[in-house]
């Protein structure tokens, strides 16, 4: 496309999701990963909604060059072992930081087998590691059901190696062993939707 078919077609997916009154954010990989240039960020109140986002989506000019890599599903629902903790980053609204770390996480089947009383202890110590890095935000979303992980996570920072300090922190604590699947790790900049499109060949 020439720049000037490229700005247009960036204003016009801009005013699509704007339209839409679905919460979004938009983030580039261009030049981080071989398999993705970018990645789009929705919540809604129901999987409906995003899907008719999606469809406006692919009937502009840009949307006909989106070949997607990866598609996650999940919920939003109240922790079992943090119940008191009050919502955070995208949901509640919190402005995002420059980087968002997503990746799908599976838990072993044996995790699951253990009493309450014990999985409450060993996420304990994760939750205390986790406290030690309060300029790291943890978006937790759960896919039980309805997509092929357990939850969906998503850390956002604006020091990417302050994240890689806490996934190298957790990997010693003992809930790391109940870790059946954590990847792909996804690294994202964030960049709004006109200059994220403008960058792109």
């Amino acid at each position: 496309m020439s720049d000037l078919a490229k700005e247009e077609s960036a204003k016009e997916v801009d005013n699509v999701l704007r339209q839409t009154r679905i919460m979004y954010r938009s983030y580039s990989n261009v030049g981080i990963r071989d398999d993705t240039d970018f990645l789009l960020w929705f919540a809604a109140p129901a999987v409906d909604d995003i899907q008719r986002a999606v469809e406006k989506l692919y009937t502009t000019v840009f949307g006909k060059y989106v070949v997607p890599s990866r598609t996650y599903l999940s919920c939003t629902r109240p922790s079992a072992y943090a119940p008191s903790s009050a919502p955070q980053g995208f949901i509640a609204g919190d402005e995002p930081k420059r980087y968002v770390i997503v990746y799908p996480f599976t838990k072993t089947r044996e995790w699951y087998l253990l009493p309450q009383e014990s999985r409450q202890k060993i996420m304990d110590e994760h939750i205390a590691v986790s406290r030690m890095y309060p300029q790291i935000i943890l978006n937790t979303t759960y896919s039980f059901g309805i997509h092929d992980e357990d939850f969906m996570l998503a850390f956002e920072v604006d020091n990417i190696r302050d994240f890689q300090d806490l996934i190298m922190d957790l990997r010693e604590t003992e809930v790391s062993s109940y870790v059946q699947n954590d990847i792909p790790m996804i690294v994202c900049i964030k960049k709004e939707i006109v200059p994220l499109i403008l960058s792109m060949g």
